[in-house]
């Protein structure tokens, strides 16, 4: 149930239109939720129903640009999740599993995938260097949204950890 708290969240951060908010969901909320452009929009119109948000267009007529944001009622249910108890998701990750069949079967062709896979993290890595330094610089620390900060800050670590694992898995295969 994720997907529409993802959305509460961005509408509270900036009224947006469906256009806007798959856009911003491509720039960064989607670096750890991600969603399609048609789940989004599906999940707007949901919202909509719901009453836990409100579409205005600025003109009259079918095909008008509607900037949606979020009533009372979705901001009550988005304070009311983000307070709720939930456990940590395993990891699932296809990669770990071929790993232990490698361990079984041998490792021909692994070494390659894992390099793809280092390149592919320390791309991912310097795409959150480069927000933190744009988007949160230490003259501006104070000012700053300093949880969106921690959130950013758990990418950068969480890069950091997979090139340090694949540099080891690569020494062992």
């Amino acid at each position: 149930m994720s997907l529409p708290h993802a959305i509460l969240t961005a509408l509270l951060e900036k009224p947006s239109s469906g256009l806007e908010l798959t856009r911003r969901f491509d720039r960064s909320i989607g670096f750890f939720w991600s969603a399609t452009h048609q789940q989004i929009y599906r999940e707007l119109g949901r919202l909509e129903r719901e009453g836990l948000v409100r579409a205005s267009a600025p003109g009259a007529g079918r095909g008008q640009r509607k900037e949606y944001e979020v009533l009372p009622a979705g901001r009550a249910q988005l304070r009311e999740w983000v307070g709720q108890a939930q456990d940590p998701k395993p990891i699932r990750d296809p990669l770990l599993l071929r790993l232990r069949a490698a361990a079984v079967l041998g490792v021909d062709g692994l070494a390659e995938e894992l390099a793809r896979h280092r390149e592919l993290h320390r791309a991912q890595l310097d795409e959150y260097l480069e927000i933190e330094r744009r988007d949160f610089p230490p003259e501006r620390a104070e000012t700053e949204n300093r949880l969106q900060h921690v959130v950013l800050q758990a990418g950068i670590q969480l890069e950091s950890f997979w090139l340090a694992w694949l540099d080891q898995a690569l020494a062992e295969s």
